[in-house]
């Protein structure tokens, strides 16, 4: 991979209006190009500043103060890209970042292109793939837990249980070279005994550690789809849980005629909350559609919230949904607990048993608490029990690996030559290193960095 090393300019902050905008520089004249723009207020020159050390004076362009700014340079090998940096911390108005960075442009630097500041982080050894993945990860976090996930990867988690994996599968290739090489000294049936064992071993342990679902939760959310035939209160619970009259609430049965989907913020985890139509047999073209797209989002869901109205006895379409078949865990919301109660807890485990069941009132806010524990309880376990993997592309390398381990496995079993499964290890331990970057080809490469922000 070719690691150009020319200097390139970008906005480091989000376009737009604010105090402040940072526009950064990196590259081999990093530091020239800064002195072209910038003029200290103390005089001193760009080449005798300290080290990442913040200097007031004014972006310049001749004899023109274009802005008054402050600015930094970190030498290399101490920045983020491991070459010098540049920055220039000026008012954050459009046009005053639009002149500071043209002038940057003009005086020996070029555009960045996304990603490009982190791919050379990457590419001089700072950090590697799994690690630059998650500064875009954490750039783009909407919950504190999935910050928390997108830290630790960056802190190489990821990293150090992939290395560990791959260590795994060069003891192993080291046993088959001994077999191989010394065979008087080394009896092939136990080497190849040893070596099924620690192969389906480490096999294993790459499966558990894949949870795609764990990844996806901590990032997106978890899905709750709340269900239920009309004027049982959905839309209610909708409202009360969002704090606000978010859903049109009436007497009248229909009301929601589609898929209203809110997002809130519990023990640091994003809840995804989507109230859907009253799921009912209607001869209205537009309920109808309505009633299609609830139980398209009820496939979906990660949770399916039930919501019966505790104030009268089941109905056939309650049964109906009590009894459905759904790969998400429910939960039954007897709704109306201000009023007299012709629905019990036992009325709903006849039918569902696994349901948890919980009992409030929407419209006064009562047992909304405990419901959100409950909620919460179903996402995925966080910190040292939560997955090591949980990016599609790392699930899929782990994943890849497995197979050309169970390959070496059968090899085994087969009775072939022990030098056979090298091929299938070497296999293994090469897919599992381009997760982290150690062996990638260019095209992946680019694919990464193509999901990232100019100016990161």
């Amino acid at each position: 991979m070719i690691l150009r090393t020319d200097t390139i300019a970008a906005l480091a902050t989000p376009e737009g209006e604010g105090g402040i905008a940072i526009v950064r520089l990196s590259g081999a004249d990093a530091q020239g190009v800064l002195s072209r723009v910038f003029h200290a207020a103390c005089g001193k020159p760009v080449r005798e500043w300290a080290h990442a050390r913040l200097y007031y004076g004014w972006a310049m362009q001749g004899d023109e103060r274009v802005d008054e700014c402050m600015a930094v340079l970190m030498r290399a090998p101490r920045s983020y890209t491991r070459e010098d940096v540049a920055e220039i911390h000026c008012h954050g108005g459009r046009m005053q970042v639009r002149r500071v960075l043209s002038l940057l442009l003009a005086s020996g630097a070029r555009a960045a292109e996304p990603g490009e500041f982190t791919r050379r982080a990457f590419l001089n050894g700072r950090i590697d793939l799994s690690q630059a993945e998650a500064v875009m990860r954490l750039i783009s976090s909407s919950s504190e837990r999935g910050s928390r996930e997108a830290l630790r990867q960056l802190e190489g988690g990821v990293s150090h249980f992939v290395r560990e994996a791959r260590e795994q599968i060069v003891d192993l290739l080291a046993g088959v070279s001994a077999a191989v090489d010394f065979p008087d000294e080394v009896d092939e049936a136990e080497a190849a005994g040893d070596l099924r064992a620690r192969a389906l071993a480490l096999c294993e342990t790459l499966r558990r550690a894949c949870d795609e679902r764990s990844g996806r939760v901590a990032q997106d959310g978890l899905n709750v789809v709340i269900a239920g035939r009309p004027n049982v209160g959905k839309s209610s619970l909708l409202n009360a849980l969002l704090r606000e009259e978010r859903a049109i609430v009436t007497d009248l049965p229909g009301t929601t005629r589609d898929v209203l989907t809110e997002s809130i913020l519990l023990r640091g985890l994003r809840v995804n909350l989507s109230d859907t139509a009253g799921l009912r047999d209607t001869q209205d073209v537009v309920e109808s559609i309505g009633v299609t797209r609830a139980r398209t989002a009820m496939e979906r869901a990660d949770v399916l919230l039930l919501v019966l109205d505790g104030s009268q006895a089941l109905t056939p379409e309650d049964e109906a949904l009590l009894r459905m078949q759904v790969d998400a865990p429910k939960v039954v919301a007897l709704n109306k607990s201000d009023l007299a109660q012709a629905l019990s807890e036992s009325d709903v485990r006849a039918l569902c048993p696994e349901a948890s069941v919980l009992t409030l009132c929407a419209q006064r806010g009562e047992g909304l608490d405990a419901l959100c524990e409950c909620l919460v309880s179903f996402a995925p376990a966080e910190g040292a029990q939560s997955a090591t993997l949980t990016q599609a592309r790392h699930v899929q390398a782990a994943r890849e690996a497995c197979a050309a381990l169970s390959d070496a496995v059968a090899a085994i079993d087969a009775g072939m030559p022990l030098d056979v499964t090298a091929v299938d290890l070497t296999r293994a331990q090469h897919i599992l290193g381009e997760i982290t970057g150690e062996t990638l080809d260019e095209d992946v490469l680019d694919r990464v960095f193509e999901t990232f922000c100019v100016g990161k």
